[in-house]
Formats: C-alpha cells, sequence, structure tokens
C-alpha cells in the first residue's frame, strides 16, 4: 500500500530526476576541433570539453594527430574557424580573430596573470604519440565566457609572454574549433 505522504515524496523525487539532466545540459560544452589550413578545415582531431567549476572552467582534451610537445592553447574572439587573407598572405583560422580580450588589455601574459588577454589558457601538453588526453583549469574564465567564440591550438608552445615573441610565440594555427552559442 502506497501512503499519500510517500507517494508524494516519490513524485517529487521522480521530477528531480528528471530534471536533473536538463539543469545539467549547461554545466558542460564538447567542442569539435579540426586541423586547419591556410585553404580551410581539415579532419576532425577530436574534442575538448568545456565544464563549469568553481574554480573556473576545467578544460579536458582528447585530441590526436598532434605534434609532441607543449602547443599555444587559446580562446579567440569570434566564432569563425576559416581562413583570411591579411596582407596578400591566407591565415589559417584567421577568422576567429585575436585573443579573446574584453578588457582590452593588449598583453600576453597567460591564464593566471588579470593583467592579461581573458583568452589565454594553459598549454595544451600533447604526448609522442601526438596525443592529448588532460584536463586543464582556466581560472579567470566560465562556462558562459566560451560561448559564440573559437577555441585555436597554435604549432608552437606559449611563453605566457609577449617578449620575445608577440602572443607567447605559439606561431601559426594548426587547430580550431568553434564553441557553439545558446
Amino acid at each position: 500500500m502506497i501512503h499519500a505522504k510517500s507517494g508524494l515524496w516519490g513524485l517529487a523525487a521522480s521530477t528531480v530526476l528528471m530534471c536533473a539532466p536538463l539543469a545539467q545540459a549547461n554545466e558542460s560544452v564538447d567542442v569539435d576541433m579540426y586541423q586547419v589550413t591556410a585553404e580551410g578545415q581539415g579532419d576532425l582531431i577530436g574534442t575538448v570539453t568545456i565544464e563549469k567549476n568553481d574554480h573556473g572552467a576545467l578544460i579536458t582534451s582528447d585530441l590526436k594527430g598532434l605534434g609532441p610537445g607543449p602547443h599555444g592553447f587559446h580562446l579567440h574572439e569570434n566564432p569563425d574557424c576559416g581562413p583570411v587573407t591579411k596582407d596578400g598572405e591566407k591565415i589559417a583560422a584567421g577568422a576567429a580573430g585575436g585573443h579573446y580580450d574584453p578588457d582590452n588589455t593588449g598583453a600576453h601574459k597567460g591564464p593566471f596573470d588579470t593583467g592579461g588577454h581573458l583568452g589565454d589558457l594553459p598549454r595544451l601538453h600533447v604526448g609522442q604519440a601526438g596525443e592529448s588526453k588532460q584536463t586543464y583549469l582556466a581560472p579567470r574564465l566560465q562556462l558562459d565566457d566560451f560561448q559564440g567564440r573559437a577555441l585555436v591550438i597554435h604549432r608552437g608552445s606559449d611563453n605566457y609572454s609577449d617578449d620575445p615573441r608577440p602572443l607567447g610565440g605559439g606561431g601559426a594555427r594548426m587547430a580550431c574549433g568553434v564553441v557553439q552559442g545558446e
């Protein structure tokens, strides 16, 4: 026999359980990452998952086909990974624009320094087999900051400085993924 009291609790519990996935739907986003060249988008190389966290945004990479070693990794202004022509030269994923910098700091200082671009992310580390399966914390960013922007992986590392080369010295853009807006 079901008592009225337990029936209400059961209904309330099932309602909470049915709603839980909806509440969690906005807690993370998966971003498909593609190789990019001056001619456009290439092959899918995996995904990057961005999750809401009390200490910023957690970024988990599941990528293949990258060169081993550290790579510059940034959140860029525009949700577009297409090439652009600048000064007569085609630039892979140039349509992604510059590093996300809503405070117009104009400085590349890495993910932990509050005086630089907000889009400066931790370096992406790639193993000898060309894979990256790691989780990183971006403490200055929230999940909403990523919406309607692009993630870009650069060929070289990132020294979190504009010296001796601008933007950490990461060089050419080699992979890109658009973070879909809500």
